[in-house]
């Protein structure tokens, strides 16, 4: 069984199925949250059903901490009703993990006479059958009701046998420690990204695709069409590079629905989708329907990216710290969310930390301190370029740099306000002399890079 290693498992199953014996077997202790452990809390009675109210308002608090905290969490009651499996699901998508449910559908014989072989359990065969028949009536509901990964365990060899596997979900690569070079919107801009690309010290390999001699890799903020002169060719650069190990990419909104146009949805043909969906038409006469390949690609996209051990998230759009890192379907679609809805910015706290500092379209958010986050200390980001709106969107990047040193206001609006800013500004603007560190508009990257 692979579980997500982000989730929320709900045990299901009939007093004496051994749920508790099997959670102790492939979860740590901290992890499970008992029903019968949390009566006794609140009661001094594991068995005291009249405490069990309170014992579930006990495990569904202890279950905000743990997943606000983005730790596994498995509930182990026996949840055989819907009214119980409901706060559940509920949970996992309050706190953007996934519902997993784990099904111990034995025979009710055998959970019989394992209750009475226990001194603590002394009710009839009345109760286990009441459960059994709530479990059988939920198995073939459990995925409409929300659950995303369903397994069931009906004999004692499958529960015996039985194996779990956590899955890193597709966001998380925090193992990848960079260096990095992050570009944003390229709109069809091809000239300007392989220019770019070249001056980053990226040259075409024996595959004819772009590679860093040094390892470094880059990862593209979305927005790869609509509006430039060359747009298919700007998809089959970025996606040559992801392809091959070389680049991440997560989409834009421009991407979703220029995909959903090649598909056939009804979309709006604006903000230069119709320049894409031309060029797309006349590249596909000598590259055997390349669009359906691009849109395939864009597709497989993820929404964002953890990389460096939590302290880099890339996304395309603003998007809340509690989603970061997360997999439920509302993260998954936050790329779909317009730049235009979003250019108002997130907030930098006193200590350093971006709860989601909106740079035009794309968005960046670091997890270290603010020393950090500009190349001091940590090796993913010594050298990060960041490259908004190739196609010349320059307006809205000009609200938020100052003229002279033209950054982009990662700014303070809390009690630490202008001097935090200021001291922000200190020390990029030291490490921008030093060639460290660029923040740019996509017309003003190159000229700077050659400065």
């Amino acid at each position: 069984m692979t579980i997500p290693e982000l989730s929320l498992v709900t045990l299901i199953g009939p007093s004496g199925c051994g749920k508790s014996s099997f959670a102790r077997k492939h979860f740590k202790a901290t992890e499970i949250l008992s029903s019968d452990f949390c009566r006794g809390l609140v009661s001094d009675d594991e068995n005291n059903q009249s405490a069990t109210d309170d014992a579930f308002e006990v495990l569904h608090f202890i279950a905000r901490k743990r997943l606000a905290s983005a730790k596994l969490t498995v509930v182990d009651a026996t949840n055989v009703q819907p009214e119980a499996r409901k706060p559940l699901i509920e949970l996992a998508r309050e706190y953007h993990v996934l519902p997993v449910a784990i099904v111990l559908n034995l025979p009710e014989r055998l959970c019989h006479d394992r209750n009475q072989s226990r001194p603590d359990r002394d009710f009839g065969p009345h109760v286990v059958r009441n459960q059994s028949q709530q479990l059988r009536k939920s198995l073939r509901g459990l995925e409409r009701e929300g659950f995303r990964h369903v397994f069931v365990l009906s004999s004692v060899e499958e529960v015996d046998a039985a194996v779990i596997e956590r899955q890193p979900l597709w966001n998380n690569r925090k193992q990848e420690h960079g260096p990095f070079d992050i570009i944003g919107d390229i709109h069809g801009c091809c000239d300007e990204l392989e220019q770019l690309l070249a001056k980053l010290g990226y040259a075409k390999n024996e595959k004819n695709t772009y590679q860093h001699p040094d390892g470094h890799k880059v990862v593209f903020v979305g927005d790869l069409v609509d509006r430039g002169p060359r747009i298919p060719e700007t998809v089959r650069v970025v996606k040559d590079m992801v392809d091959s190990g070389h680049a991440f990419c997560v989409p834009g909104n421009h991407d979703i629905k220029f995909m959903r146009a090649i598909r056939g949805k009804k979309v709006q043909i604006t903000h230069g989708l119709g320049d894409s969906l031309d060029q797309f038409k006349i590249y596909d006469e000598q590259n055997s329907a390349y669009s359906r390949s691009a849109a395939e690609f864009i597709d497989k996209l993820v929404s964002h990216y953890v990389f460096d051990d939590g302290k880099l998230v890339v996304a395309h759009a603003g998007m809340k710290e509690e989603m970061q890192g997360r997999g439920s379907g509302k993260v998954r679609d936050v790329h779909k969310v317009s730049g235009s809805m979003n250019r108002n910015g997130g907030r930098l706290r006193a200590h350093g930390k971006v709860r989601g500092r909106q740079c035009g379209q794309a968005s960046i958010f670091m997890q270290t301190e603010s020393e950090h986050f500009i190349g001091a200390g940590t090796g993913s980001v010594q050298k990060v370029i960041v490259a908004l709106d190739a196609a010349g969107q320059t307006y809205q990047q000009r609200q938020y740099r100052r003229q002279n040193a033209r950054l982009h206001r990662f700014s303070s609006f809390n009690s630490a306000g202008k001097k935090n800013e200021d001291r922000i500004h200190e020390i990029a603007g030291q490490h921008m002399a030093a060639g460290t560190f660029s923040v740019l508009s996509g017309t003003r990257i190159l000229s700077r890079l050659n400065q």
